[in-house]
């Protein structure tokens, strides 16, 4: 039976090979009656949702846990100015975003569903233009969920269960499948299948020439041959949830025994126990961190372990979401548990369901709660890598976020100007020459006299340049969201120059007078509004267009 739960199990009742622990048939078949694929552009380009597209807030802990309230009068510009670049909607109503591999420039999705109905999908999203992200490709499973993906040359390997119960062939429930992708399209016209015990595969990962599969309840940590399929080793454990390699390593998460290393025959080399809740059927995932493994560890947030001696480190706990402050996201208490961990350089993602997506960061190798990321959805799994975050939003399908991390080079060269620690409400009296470099969130700009910021910068609000007023921007700056949109308006004598990344969801208002000078030969523009120009205006320089407003 089916448990209802965001990590469901997984049933494809036309799956048509079996195995058991020291075998495995592989069946190859176009499977046309079970599967769809759509790679129309036309009819992929609406699931691209932009709607809420723009500059993201962040509850910080002292604002969740009442200590500090937003006031424009005082409030200190917030560090982290992350954009939603846009969300890939879910394919159906009933399906979630439950898992997500980033490899290149693509992010490989999954979906299930969390009632008795067995449906799945897998999306080719390309994110090589951040501005336009594009669903390439879309493989709807109709008889099945999906739970787990991971990409590796040129083919997809994606991880679930069989209903045996109900399948005509089928008598094992953990299944691999593996399928061709060809020019970010899927290619079902030879898909490879392989079996392992235990009732549903939870989570895969590639080391070398070999995939690594686990198995949940009665299931085991399974090898295959990337090829073939074929298992070359198998060990069994009571519960996995989770599989995790890096160089060396790997790492499984039982719910039973905790955090096991293993060699490669799959013999057991050493134990971590971790004390936590893992309920049946529930997502928890674990990542290599440096010298540490962390875990999600449901209503405990995340564990953080000495990979070398097993020590726990420090727990990292859920934030409150449920304060009256945070009105975009509803907390559900009984759902406040962490589903997964991912790390990202100096900072730690937590997905923690309806209670949302938690950024940590790391200070001198103690990781310190900052606050969750204003989004909608039960965020179920993460991934970033880069200068973006991928999170698989249940319903909400997957949501990319940029971090908008400065440009070392750029720093480098602007490395003579102080870190901005000022208002969130910056305002330069006319007269006044000011220059920051870093890395903050704006509730908006008020240029009078000369501004210089280099690295990058977000803006909540309408922000202006005024008579005689210059501002020089080199990075990313990024004002307003798509359905909150807010202006730029530069007036009469006032300049904007920019070297870099400018995005407006609002419009560009260019009062008579008014001048835009874009430096460099590699500048890019992205207005989601208009372009505004009244009387004698000026437009200069070299630049992408993005939505051609200009």
């Amino acid at each position: 039976m089916k448990r209802v739960s965001f990590l469901t199990l997984i049933a494809c009742s036309l799956l048509v090979s079996i195995s058991c622990s020291d075998e495995t048939t592989v069946y190859q078949d176009k499977l046309e009656d079970d599967l769809l694929v759509e790679n129309s552009e036309t009819a992929l380009e609406g699931s691209v949702a932009l709607d809420d597209a723009g500059v993201l807030d962040i509850f910080e802990e002292e604002e969740l846990a009442g200590k500090s309230s937003k006031n424009s009068n005082d409030e200190l510009a917030g560090d982290h100015p992350l954009t939603l670049v846009a969300r890939i909607k879910s394919p159906s109503s009933i399906l979630g975003a439950t898992h997500v591999d980033v490899h290149g420039d693509y992010a490989y999705v999954s979906y299930n569903t969390a009632n008795e109905t067995y449906l799945g999908a897998i999306d080719i999203v390309d994110v090589r233009d951040p501005n336009r992200p594009r669903l390439r490709s879309r493989l709807t499973y109709r008889n099945a969920d999906v739970n787990s993906l991971v990409y590796a040359d040129d083919y997809i390997y994606i991880v679930g269960g069989v209903d045996a119960e109900t399948s005509v062939r089928a008598t094992s429930n953990s299944f691999i499948a593996k399928i061709s992708v060809s020019g970010a399209r899927f290619d079902i016209g030879s898909i490879t299948y392989g079996f392992q015990q235990g009732k549903v595969a939870t989570d895969v990962a590639i080391k070398g020439n070999s995939v690594l599969v686990s198995s949940g309840s009665e299931g085991s940590v399974t090898k295959y041959d990337r090829n073939s399929l074929e298992i070359q080793d198998e060990m069994p454990f009571a519960d996995l949830r989770s599989v995790s390699v890096n160089e060396n390593n790997v790492a499984v998460l039982d719910a039973d025994q905790g955090i096991v290393f293993l060699d490669e025959n799959l013999e057991i080399v050493k134990e971590i126990p971790v004390e936590s809740d893992f309920p049946q059927a529930a997502k928890r995932t674990l990542d290599f961190y440096s010298d540490k493994m962390v875990v999600a560890e449901g209503g405990k947030g995340a564990g953080v372990y000495d990979a070398g001696t097993g020590t726990l480190l420090q727990h990292v706990p859920i934030l409150d979401n449920t304060a009256g402050s945070q009105k975009s996201i509803t907390g559900v208490a009984s759902d406040n548990v962490t589903n997964a961990v991912a790390v990202n350089e100096d900072i730690l993602l937590m997905a923690n369901g309806s209670n949302g997506l938690c950024l940590s960061e790391d200070e001198s190798g103690s990781i310190e709660t900052f606050g969750i990321i204003a989004l909608e959805g039960s965020i179920n799994y993460v991934e970033s890598k880069g200068d973006y975050i991928f999170a698989a939003s249940g319903l909400e399908g997957l949501q990319i976020l940029k971090l908008n991390r400065p440009n070392q080079s750029l720093v480098a060269r602007c490395a003579e100007l102080p870190v901005y620690q000022g208002s969130a409400n910056l305002n330069v009296n006319s007269g006044e020459t000011m220059g920051y470099r870093g890395s903050k969130r704006f509730n908006r700009l008020n240029v009078n006299g000369s501004l210089l910021l280099c690295g990058s910068w977000t803006a909540n609000n309408n922000s202006s340049i005024n008579s005689n007023g210059l501002f020089e921007m080199n990075g990313t700056f990024v004002i307003g969201r798509n359905n909150k949109r807010k202006n730029i308006t530069i007036n009469s004598g006032g300049t904007f120059r920019v070297e870099g990344n400018l995005t407006i969801y609002g419009d560009l208002i260019l009062n008579d007078g008014a001048t835009v000078e874009f430096i460099g030969e590699s500048s890019v523009v992205n207005i989601f509004g208009k372009v505004q120009r009244s009387g004698n205006t000026e437009v200069l320089g070299t630049f992408s267009d993005v939505q051609n407003k200009f």
